[in-house]
């Protein structure tokens, strides 16, 4: 065999290497292609039925505060005007005290009605959800709380805030129920390339780990994973319970 022919033997060769080469890697590209998108998917279904669950969620929670805001607030409201007017038909002086009162339930009754509009509670940002929540908490004095928004406000997608809101409500519900605590303090900090919200209450805390695997903690943390967000809860005994969460995003400017 001449050097020509060693030659065009090597050459053939080495195009078939590259060639072999060349197919692995593509195969490699395309399995992997394949597999990020797969995993794209289920991220993209898991992201919807987790909205799905949490919007539901929200609606029974809503339900349920109109239920009781109906009951033990306009309720109460309406049954003093009742009295109040009765009074009034040998006290007309009285009759100041009457029409204060149906205005306070009127006012009640048109910030329930914010909430019985499912459109409205849509076109609501996260601020102006969460605004509502502890305006509910004062009005009705379930528990004395603080709301303070700092920085430029950034508007962050609606479907993402509304995990972002059921999370915190989550943590107010337990708040409410279960803590014990008499003061509620909630800070949102808009920051260049992130949202910090911090919230802490002064109730009686918990130290045991186990406190912490509860359904409601699991699906706070579940429902941070899914967003890309990152929750700390933290709590001592008697010395009340606090969560911070913060989420990195690409902000738009209000």
């Amino acid at each position: 065999m001449d050097q020509k022919e060693i030659a065009g033997l090597v050459t053939v060769i080495i195009v078939l290497v590259l060639v072999t080469i060349i197919i692995t890697l593509f195969t490699v590209f395309v399995r992997r292609k394949n597999k990020l998108l797969e995993e794209q998917e289920r991220t993209k279904k898991a992201f919807e039925k987790e909205l799905s669950e949490t919007q539901i969620e929200i609606r029974e929670e809503t339900l349920r505060n109109i239920s009781w805001e109906l009951h033990d607030n306009i309720g109460q409201l309406m049954t003093l005007a009742k009295i109040q007017a009765q009074m009034a038909k040998n006290n007309p002086e009285n009759l100041d005290e009457v029409t204060d009162t149906i205005g306070k339930g009127i006012t009640e009754l048109r910030t329930l009605s914010k909430l019985i509009n499912p459109e409205a509670l849509k076109s609501l940002n996260l601020i102006e959800a969460l605004n509502l929540e502890i305006e509910r908490f004062n009005r009705l004095e379930f528990i004395k709380s603080t709301f303070v928004v700092t920085g430029n406000q950034y508007d962050i997608e609606n479907k993402k805030g509304v995990i972002i809101f059921r999370i915190l409500q989550e943590f107010f519900s337990n708040t409410i129920k279960h803590s014990k605590a008499s003061n509620l303090n909630v800070h949102v900090e808009y920051k260049k390339d992130r949202l910090e919200i911090s919230a802490k209450d002064d109730g009686v805390g918990f130290s045991s780990d186990a406190d912490f695997s509860g359904i409601g903690m699991k699906n706070m943390k579940n429902r941070a994973k899914v967003i890309g967000a990152d929750l700390n809860i933290t709590s001592e005994k008697d010395e009340g319970t606090a969560l911070k969460l913060t989420y990195e995003y690409e902000p738009n400017v209000i």
